[in-house]
């Protein structure tokens, strides 16, 4: 066999877990935006040396851009050699791939091929991949959905968390985007990934189901903070069989309390999102539950919120966006502690 290998995106993805390593030669700025599952960022040109190189291709010319361009790739191949692979075995067999002409994998392809590793480079580079992603997610996923539902506060995001300890397929998009799926749900310790991203991460999981097992997954608004469901998996799970989770409104309140403290500590933090709320509510109600919250009245103010915001808008929406609701199998949870989820859970999986 001759290295590097040069596979199609479809040779790849039929063997993407194998590969000792995955390696993206790209920028950390192109890395960050998306990547393949698992990938390392090992860019043969960071961010402030590709617009280098860049900006003399156009100014100068290409002969000296390239020169530039090439000892820069040749001393950064050299840096991940020694500090990353110097202790890999022969029989190490990474995949490199670049964005899509395959200079900057290329590049890295070759040296690690003269090396003696049995490296492959994906033709067609991050863009074929982004192809094959865009085309999976347009068609509706083989699967049978569970659709966890349930008002805000029920503990729907809890169970399937309990349901994944337990060995149920999960598919956790609130999880997968960063956010929990309200206009309340921004984490602050972590940013949502971008768009591809998310859609990368949805396709990863998707593809690891096994079609004869059932998928439980959280009925989601087609967005989930910023983030886009894909259309074909918003309609299948809309078409698909419910559960109807329910706990009593007190209990909610010590849930949201639990899972929001970020909240308790900063007030200020949790007005600013609750003027989102001003052209549904009011400023006056708005005012109202802001002054609740610097207040400290947290646990009125979240049972407000439930009564007034939260439990109509999901009313109003859950017979209409998931056709199967009216014959969910009904889940009570007597109290939020990890021995009722723990039975849920147990009821739901044997099932």
């Amino acid at each position: 066999m001759k290295y590097p290998e040069i596979l199609s995106i479809d040779q790849v993805l039929s063997q993407l877990d194998t590969f000792d390593a995955i390696i993206d030669a790209r920028s950390p700025g192109e890395f960050a935006l998306d990547h393949l599952p698992g990938a390392i960022n090992a860019p043969v040109l960071d961010d402030e040396q590709r617009i280098r190189v860049g900006t003399m291709y156009k100014q100068i010319g290409a002969f000296e851009a390239k020169k530039v361009g090439a000892a820069l790739v040749a001393k950064n191949i050299a840096k991940y050699i020694e500090e990353l692979w110097l202790e890999q075995p022969r029989e190490w067999r990474p995949l490199v791939y670049c964005w899509r002409g395959g200079n900057r994998s290329g590049s890295m392809a070759h040296i690690l091929a003269k090396i003696g590793w049995p490296v492959v480079q994906l033709e067609g580079g991050y863009k074929a991949f982004r192809q094959e992603v865009n085309a999976a997610l347009e068609q509706a996923p083989a699967l049978q959905f569970k659709v966890v539902c349930g008002t805000t506060g029920s503990g729907k995001s809890r169970l399937l968390e309990v349901l994944a300890a337990h060995g149920a397929q999960v598919l956790d998009l609130e999880q997968l985007a960063a956010h929990r799926g309200s206009v309340l749900g921004h984490l602050p310790s972590q940013p949502q990934p971008s768009q591809k991203a998310f859609e990368t991460l949805i396709w990863d999981a998707l593809r690891r189901f096994d079609p004869a097992r059932p998928v439980f997954v959280e009925a989601e608004s087609k967005k989930v903070g910023n983030l886009r469901v894909p259309a074909a998996l918003m309609d299948t799970m809309r078409a698909s069989d419910c559960i109807a989770l329910t706990l009593s409104r007190p209990d909610r309140v010590r849930l949201l309390m639990e899972d929001y403290q970020h909240f308790l500590v900063s007030p200020d933090t949790l007005n600013a999102q609750l003027e989102h709320l001003v052209q549904l509510h009011g400023r006056e109600k708005i005012t109202h539950w802001q002054a609740m919250s610097q207040a400290g009245r947290m646990p009125e103010l979240v049972d407000e919120l439930l009564a007034q915001h939260y439990d109509p808008a999901y009313l109003r929406s859950i017979d209409r966006n998931f056709s199967k609701y009216a014959q969910a199998l009904p889940l009570q949870l007597d109290d939020i502690s990890d021995a009722a989820f723990a039975a849920a859970a147990r009821t739901l999986h044997t099932a």
